[in-house]
């Protein structure tokens, strides 16, 4: 079976300070982005689409872009402000990409096979990506592969993390929790605190479809627009269109579990940490380049 992996990488980055889709990790300046695609062919992926913007085409295809080609099939796609459908315009002021949700949207013109979705500053290792082909491959309408919450907070700053309920495998309901720290207390927007529990399981954005999200996605879209377009810090989430998905009986997703530790370079400061860990695989013996 053809498997696409979609990687939003149009993200500039702004906690983290700079252009970190293509920040070195590994030893011999590989990116995250390496070790995804790499582990992703051994699960059997057999095509790459980059959601990226202009600004950072050159750099990026110079870098991560050119190394991955050696690897894998590789096709761009850019999320640009101005990438709506017809009859809506960029509100003045507006700086803020459109969301995850927009950023899959790009996709549809490059992607006609089931396909994976990840973050391209996320490390998800091989069981992951292992994981997610045989949730594509096994007839299920979606799927997705959760994190335990304890193995992707930072000690450097707190995360967003979208909350997951399952029951009998498959996904109940996905809840957006932002400000969590390294003890997995969270903030609220009124400023409350309150604890989750370290084994939460949590979506890191990697997500397992068939084709015909597309339709589901641009439906929301528009309605999104039509609501929040004019909101400057408005954002259309990809986890939004599968929960309503879900909740209205639509389709389901199973949630597929990893075992591996997630890396992620949110903070500058959290790039030492990540080096080490890929420093130690690498040694190990599972990658390489």
């Amino acid at each position: 079976m053809d498997l696409t992996l979609v990687v939003m990488a149009a993200g500039m980055g702004s906690r983290f300070g700079g252009l970190k889709q293509v920040a070195a990790v590994g030893p011999n300046g590989e990116a995250i982005l390496d070790f995804s695609v790499t582990d992703a062919k051994k699960a059997g992926f057999n095509k790459v689409v980059f959601v990226i913007k202009h600004s950072i085409e050159k750099e990026f295809k110079e870098t991560v872009g050119a190394r991955v080609e050696k690897i894998l099939p590789v096709e761009y796609v850019y999320q640009e402000l101005d990438a709506l459908p017809e009859g809506f315009s960029v509100p003045e002021g507006r700086e803020k990409p459109w969301g995850t949700g927009h950023a899959i949207l790009c996709c549809e013109p490059k992607v006609n096979t089931p396909f994976a979705v990840i973050n391209a500053d996320d490390f998800y290792g091989e069981s992951a990506f292992k994981r997610i082909a045989e949730g594509l491959s096994s007839g299920d309408d979606y799927c997705m592969v959760g994190f335990r919450l304890a193995n992707t907070v930072t000690e450097n700053g707190t995360v967003s993390r979208g909350v997951c309920t399952v029951k009998d495998g498959y996904l109940e309901d996905v809840t957006e929790y932002t400000k969590i720290d390294s003890q997995c207390r969270f903030t609220d927007e009124e400023g409350n605190v309150g604890q989750l529990s370290p084994d939460t399981v949590v979506s890191m954005n990697m997500w397992g479809f068939t084709p015909d999200i597309f339709k589901y996605i641009r439906s929301d879209f528009f309605k999104f627009l039509d609501e929040k377009i004019n909101v400057p810090k408005s954002e259309f989430y990809l986890p939004a269109v599968v929960d309503k998905l879900i909740k209205n009986g639509t389709k389901k997703a199973k949630v597929l579990v990893a075992d591996d530790k997630w890396y992620g370079v949110t903070y500058k400061e959290d790039l030492p940490s990540v080096v080490r860990a890929i420093k130690a695989l690498c040694d190990e013996g599972k990658y390489n380049f």
